[in-house]
């Protein structure tokens, strides 16, 4: 396992394309994202992703890495337990989704990947993503950073959405997520691209691995105690420590 998913056809023709189509369409979408999101998730994704962090094993004092922060809502939410704000760092590919990050002052907003992370070796205390899993290029490779930043005895935190394994379940999420969504976005969203960038959410929630091979990829790149935990059926919590 390289990328998370197959080439999506719909977006983009080639592998070598992925990367390009992903920062080009959160550039262009960047100022919907936030408002979006409180839609989608009727307010909850804060408290969520607060207790989420928490229950990874942040606490007050740590330093924290957010990789692909997009507009900092992981972010903000970890300078809430971490207690200062000069302890997170986000990072993400798109300058569009830094631009309109909304971070309390003191949070360093830097560019960068996953596959190659801003940060030195055994830098930091804590290690968060939220939804960007499936937007990676290079799974292992940014694993492997992963586990590079982390001090030893460092905490990982991976959140993503998977698809419920009954029928039913799957289709009412995509009918959500791919129908529901993009209706929204045409309705509140001012960027064109926004319904787009629901459309693509959803095809690559479908299409992304398998959690075992998600945690069997966490395993190989070094990580120790790797598991997954799931809220309500379709929130994965991936965590692991170095």
């Amino acid at each position: 396992m390289a990328a998370p998913h197959p080439v999506l056809n719909d977006y983009y023709r080639r592998e070598e394309d992925r990367r390009a189509y992903v920062q080009r369409i959160f550039d262009e979408t960047a100022g919907d994202y936030d408002r979006i999101e409180r839609m989608m998730a009727f307010g909850s994704g804060p408290w969520y992703r607060h207790q989420a962090l928490e229950a990874a094993g942040l606490g007050p004092g740590m330093a924290v890495l957010d990789i692909g922060t997009g507009t900092g809502l992981v972010a903000c939410e970890a300078v809430k337990i971490v207690g200062d704000p000069a302890l997170v760092i986000g990072v993400d590919p798109s300058n569009g989704m830094i631009d309109h990050a909304r971070v309390p002052a003191g949070v360093r907003l830097l560019p960068g990947r996953a596959e190659c992370i801003p940060a030195a070796d055994a830098s930091t205390d804590f290690l968060s993503m939220g939804y960007a899993l499936r937007h990676i290029s290079d799974l292992p490779v940014a694993f492997r950073e992963f586990h590079r930043v982390l001090k030893p005895g460092g905490r990982l935190c991976l959140l993503e959405i998977t698809p419920p394994q009954g029928f039913w379940g799957r289709l009412l999420l995509k009918l959500y997520m791919r129908g529901y969504g993009p209706v929204l976005s045409r309705l509140l969203g001012r960027q064109a691209g926004t319904p787009e960038l629901l459309r693509y959410y959803w095809d690559t929630i479908e299409a992304c691995a398998a959690p075992s091979a998600i945690v069997a990829a966490l395993w190989a790149a070094g990580f120790q105690q790797v598991h997954r935990h799931l809220e309500l059926g379709i929130f994965s919590e991936y965590r692991a420590v170095k």
